[in-house]
């Protein structure tokens, strides 16, 4: 079975930056998209960015410029890189992996599984 577990997540001041890694089992991330998605208390989950089998990456608006998701197909890790944080930034953060064709920038009911989350707060 697929298995996500992502770390790196923690506190940080406004402009400040945060790198997150999600690293899988059971899965090659060479096939089919992965994701970062975020969530806050009474808000839906929310797509951050994603990154196709190619490396091809798309990018919620208020992310784009500042967060870098990539990955590292040898030892089968997903990263999001996270400059120039803002409070609006803190949530708890989650890696997903989607195993179909059509697209990485799906909503979070088109993704098969999930890491555990990982928090990130941004003071000001």
């Amino acid at each position: 079975s697929v298995h996500l577990v992502e770390s790196g997540g923690g506190s940080a001041q406004a402009g400040g930056s945060v790198r997150l890694s999600c690293t899988a089992s059971g899965y090659t991330i060479t096939n089919y998209c992965m994701g970062w998605f975020r969530q806050t208390p009474g808000k839906e989950r929310e797509g951050v960015a994603t990154i196709n089998f190619d490396h091809s990456t798309d990018y919620a608006d208020s992310v784009e410029g500042r967060f870098t998701i990539s990955k590292d197909d040898d030892n089968n890790t997903l990263y999001l890189q996270m400059n120039s944080l803002t409070p609006d930034d803190t949530a708890v953060y989650y890696c997903a992996v989607r195993r179909s064709y059509g697209g990485c920038w799906k909503p979070p009911n088109q993704y098969n599984y999930w890491g555990q989350g990982t928090q990130v707060t941004v003071s000001s």
